[in-house]
C-alpha cells in the first residue's frame, strides 16, 4: 500500500488506501513470490489525467523475487561472468548470502 500511498502524495492520484489490500504467495512454476495490490471493490482511481477502472479482486502486480537454487545461481552467476566464491545458508538451506567475483578480474 506503500506504492499506492507515494503516487497519491507525489502524482496526484486518488487511490483509496483501504479499497486495497496486500497479496504474497510463491508461484512455484515461475520460481518466484510475487506481490500484488488486490482491489477490494469496483472503482475507478485517477493518475495523471487518465481514469483507471478496476473491478473487484483485480490486482496490480508490483514485485516479483525470483528464488533459484545454489546450482541455478551458479549457472545464471557463470552466464553473467561471475563465479560462486563463498556461499553462507541458513541451517534449512532456504535462505543464502553468495559472494561472486568477475571470472574476468
Amino acid at each position: 500500500l506503500n506504492m499506492l500511498a507515494h503516487l497519491n502524495r507525489e502524482l496526484g492520484a486518488d487511490f483509496n488506501l483501504n479499497q486495497f489490500r496486500h497479496h504474497a504467495f510463491y508461484n512455484e512454476e515461475a520460481g518466484r513470490i510475487e506481490m500484488h495490490l488486490v482491489s477490494l471493490a469496483r472503482q475507478t482511481v485517477h493518475l495523471i489525467g487518465h481514469a483507471i477502472p478496476f473491478e473487484t479482486g483485480e490486482t496490480i502486480w508490483t514485485e516479483s523475487s525470483y528464488k533459484y537454487t545454489p546450482t541455478e545461481l551458479a549457472a545464471l552467476a557463470g552466464r553473467a561472468g561471475l563465479a560462486v566464491e563463498k556461499v553462507w545458508t541458513d541451517p534449512n538451506r532456504l535462505f543464502s548470502v553468495q559472494y561472486l567475483t568477475s571470472r574476468n578480474a
